[in-house]
């Protein structure tokens, strides 16, 4: 399975922002993000509920020197897997547990991304998943990130690159606000 296009689009502005903290590509699944940005020379941690999943991704990467993984429940209540933890790009793809977002957003270092894409409320007209616990609200991911200079952002119906079938998402590249980007957009 190939990588998001909007990581694939995203690369060069990851690239030429220099990051040195890891790429955290959270609830993983298959790893096709992450792995398509260790092929590029990008440290990922690739983080998932599933022991297995992480077995074969790390199976596909032969020991690479790049990757990290980390066996983790997002959503335990009782935990804050994020906290104290800070990553260059935190990559979210067919995932949304609404608790998990000021962990994210605290979880990205200043000047960093996160690119995110999930289903929307539109998304039962097509398929799965249909709980709406699982489906954002229009216009739901840019106001989760109100304030942060977003890169990119689509909301709408598109066809699955895996699939090949109709699908209704939300796409969102931001940018975390630096110290010095917030002081200056105050004295405006």
């Amino acid at each position: 399975m190939q990588a998001s296009h909007l990581v694939k689009q995203t690369l060069p502005t990851i690239l030429e922002s220099g990051f040195t903290e890891q790429t955290l590509d959270l609830a993983c699944g298959s790893g096709r993000n992450g792995l398509y940005l260790v092929t590029q020379g990008q440290r990922v941690t690739f983080a998932d509920r599933q022991q297995h999943a992480l077995d074969h991704v790390s199976k596909r990467l032969q020991a690479n020197r790049l990757a990290r993984y980390w066996c983790v429940d997002f959503e335990d209540a009782e935990s804050d897997p994020l906290k104290g933890l800070s990553f260059s790009v935190i990559l979210v793809f067919r995932y949304l547990h609404r608790p998990l977002m000021p962990a994210i957003k605290r979880a990205v270092h200043p000047g960093g991304l996160v690119i995110y894409e999930t289903y929307t409320v539109n998304q039962p007209r097509f398929g799965r998943p249909t709980n709406p616990h699982f489906l954002l609200q229009s216009g739901e991911l840019e106001t989760i990130f109100d304030g942060w200079e977003i890169l990119h952002h689509f909301e709408g119906q598109s066809i699955s690159e895996s699939s090949g079938q109709q699908q209704a998402i939300a796409q969102i590249v931001a940018r975390r606000p630096t110290e010095a980007t917030s002081v200056r957009n105050n004295l405006v």
